[in-house]
């Protein structure tokens, strides 16, 4: 049985809008992730410069140290 050729042109029609549209969605949540992905690593280097600013600040070193009282 052979198939109608406008239903073949429609469903090919139909199946090309469906991916346009899934391509376009796919599209603007990758671009949305990425701007997620740099607001991430702004707020990385951040938490790592002051953890950074913090140990170097509370830890003295080791020629500044006392010796402990038994020696």
């Amino acid at each position: 049985m052979k198939e109608n050729p406008l239903e073949n042109e429609e469903d090919k029609e139909a199946r090309l809008a469906y991916l346009e549209y899934n391509l376009e969605r796919l599209s603007e949540e990758l671009y949305a992730q990425s701007q997620l992905i740099k607001k991430q690593q702004v707020q990385l280097k951040y938490l790592a410069d002051k953890l950074k600013a913090y140990e170097t600040s509370n830890i003295a070193p080791r020629s500044e140290e006392t010796p402990p009282p038994h020696y």
